[in-house]
């Protein structure tokens, strides 16, 4: 199919279809989405979720406590958002089933920058997947089942056609009315179309912004008289009138209100009618309009704490469906929103080094978390991430200790994804010859960064304090790690090597029993076996070697019996994989001949070098960023 034919294969599909009422009502006794609400149309385009047991999974086991989450495909992209996707599709949900929510305003209410727009966009691109019915000719694209009496003819109309009888509460338009009286009453001479919302022609679907103080008024929600045709109709005409409000324009679909609580109160209160009575009154002397949609509302929360605290609104807090939309504070769902945001800029296939984006999730999140009460805020960063700190940090909490002690409003306040996507795309475009990112720069950029964005002193200090005590500290290390790994050729086989032979010493030595090497024969007697674990244990720092001897062996033997009688891998065991890794490179100066790019003293350090770079490479450096990384590496080990 070539491009023209599919744009003509969608105009098509979305052509409007135009039925006489009788045939609108045999359509209704088949399909009840014929006759939805918007919010079951709303739902009917979010579709059924993936049901994900978490249980299966270590990591989302222990964020969403064993729980089955729902994912919605619809949501899939929206990263670490699954609670407050949950809530908006609550929301839909009960106002499809008739409950108090079809008179509510859903609220979305969270800090810049953190997803609330993303959300309100989604919610309309949604809307205008499932086609609706109205009376043909209407400016307000209101149901024909509106032309109905619910205490007449609900009984009929339920029996003979499947319509249960709340769908015939709205009222008819003063434009049905007026077509109503031409008629003589015959409403088969009114045509029903099917028609589909769409945000460019807005048609159920509707945007109004806050204006000015001084001169915006309902006519932005309700519309007003249109001048131009009082020529021919009086003032209080329904054919006189422009419908031209967010109201009028999203009947049966959604209207986004912006900023809403920016607005003044008195533009604000068609929404109080159109919420709770499904109609409102237009600025002239004719009859209600009706109003069978979604209010979908959004601003940050100095709008909503000020419009909160002011007794005149109590009438509004009531009709509101709060959906707080926080930040992101898993640091994994928040690479993969950089991804999202990468992916759909022209850095797509920009190289971006190990560890770059990590960084930067961990540094915006870090701004975003409250400090925890006798315990480290990177620990809990990293609990909230789903990690299983339990041999690495005893201090650390559990994950609903610290959301508890944090409080509601946590996620609320911090630095936002805009601001950290800012920093990222300052990071790529850094190098002058070069199009890339990596940690190093990032460093730099960030602190630069914190002292012209002039926050307060004390948040500057603690950012700054981020970036030092945590960030670069534990880059230092990672990127050790990456050169040291790539310069071990057989790094796995080695590691592996050593940890088989301290499983084997230390069985002997906690038996007291003489070892023989089968290989070579030599005979290690405890203080041997003592002296050949120790050089394993002093590199890390080991306080206690007899009971952390005791731990290994007791956790290698019982992982044989689930292993064919064989050693686990050397990484599957945290604490020992650091050990073993402190052992692997604890002396630096071996690497230095090989990693440093001056001039090699001799072939073999040549090929070596060579050798070492392509290995970064694969890793997913780009040749500069190796020789940058390196030289970064040498310099703070030798001033640490």
């Amino acid at each position: 199919m070539t491009i023209f034919d599919n744009y003509a294969a969608r105009y098509e599909r979305t052509r409007e279809e135009e039925y006489s009422l009788s045939e609108y009502l045999q359509l209704c006794k088949k399909d009840p989405l014929t006759y939805a609400s918007a919010p079951e149309r709303m739902l009917a385009a979010i579709g059924e979720p993936t049901l994900v047991d978490t249980r299966l999974d270590p990591r989302l086991s222990r964020i969403f406590a064993n729980k089955v989450i729902k994912i919605y495909p619809a949501f899939r992209e929206f990263y670490g958002m699954e609670e407050v996707i949950e809530q908006v599709v609550s929301y839909f949900r009960h106002a499809a089933q008739g409950l108090e929510e079809r008179k509510q305003i859903l609220y979305l209410l969270g800090p810049v920058g953190g997803g609330k727009s993303s959300i309100a966009e989604k919610l309309k691109h949604l809307m205008e997947q499932v086609p609706f019915y109205a009376l043909k000719g209407s400016p307000v694209n209101e149901s024909p089942l509106g032309l109905f009496n619910e205490e007449e003819d609900g009984a009929i109309l339920e029996e003979d056609y499947g319509i249960p009888r709340r769908f015939l509460r709205a009222i008819p338009s003063p434009w049905a009315v007026k077509r109503l009286h031409e008629y003589g009453g015959d409403i088969n001479k009114f045509r029903v179309v099917k028609r589909y919302p769409s945000i460019l022609k807005q048609v159920a679907i509707s945007k109004t912004e806050p204006g000015d103080e001084n001169n915006q008024d309902i006519s932005s929600l309700v519309g007003k008289v249109d001048i131009r045709k009082l020529e021919d109709y009086a003032q209080d005409d329904p054919d006189a009138y422009s419908y031209s409000g967010g109201l009028c324009l999203a009947n049966q679909g959604l209207m986004e209100f912006v900023e809403m609580f920016k607005a003044p109160i008195k533009v604000l209160h068609p929404l109080l009618t159109a919420t709770q009575e499904g109609n409102y009154k237009g600025t002239e002397g004719f009859g209600a309009i009706p109003f069978e949609g979604i209010i979908l509302a959004h601003s940050n929360e100095s709008e909503w704490k000020t419009f909160r605290n002011n007794r005149n609104n109590e009438a509004f807090l009531d009709r509101i469906y709060i959906v707080k939309v926080p930040y992101c504070l898993r640091v994994a769902d928040e690479i993969k929103i950089y991804d999202k945001l990468l992916r759909n800029s022209s850095l797509d296939k920009a190289p971006c080094a190990p560890g770059t984006l990590r960084m930067m999730a961990q540094f915006a999140i870090l701004s975003r978390l409250k400090d925890p009460e006798n315990s480290s805020i990177y620990s809990k960063m990293l609990v909230y991430d789903g990690e299983n700190l339990k041999d690495t940090d005893p201090k650390a909490k559990s994950l609903h200790e610290y959301v508890d002690y944090a409080g509601v409003d946590e996620g609320m306040n911090g630095l936002s994804t805009r601001f950290a996507f800012k920093i990222l795309s300052k990071v790529f475009n850094f190098d002058n010859t070069e199009v890339a990112a990596n940690p190093v720069h990032l460093l730099y950029v960030l602190e630069q960064q914190i002292e012209r964005e002039q926050f307060q002193p004390e948040t500057e200090q603690r950012y700054l304090s981020y970036i030092k005590e945590h960030l670069a500290n534990r880059y230092v290390d990672f990127i050790g790690k990456e050169i040291q790994t790539a310069y071990l050729e057989s790094y796995s086989e080695y590691g592996q090597n050593i940890f088989d032979r301290y499983v084997t010493f230390a069985d002997f030595w906690i038996q007291d029993q003489e070892f023989r090497d089968p290989d070579t024969g030599e005979s290690f007697d405890r203080e041997t076996l003592n002296a050949e674990l120790e050089k394993i244990e002093k590199p890390a720092g080991i306080s206690n070697p007899k009971d952390f001897r005791n731990e290994i062996v007791n956790f290698a033997l019982r992982a044989r019996a689930t292993n064919g009688g064989k050693n686990p891998a050397w990484t599957s065991y945290e604490k020992f994989r650091t050990v073993i890794e402190k052992k692997m490179f604890s002396n630096t100066e071996e690497l230095l001949p090989v990693i440093s790019f001056n001039a090699k003293a001799s072939a073999e350090d040549a090929t070596k070098h060579a050798d070492f770079v392509a290995r970064m490479v694969e890793k997913g450096y780009t040749p500069k960023q190796v020789r940058l990384l390196c030289e970064w590496y040498l310099r703070v080990r030798k001033s640490s």
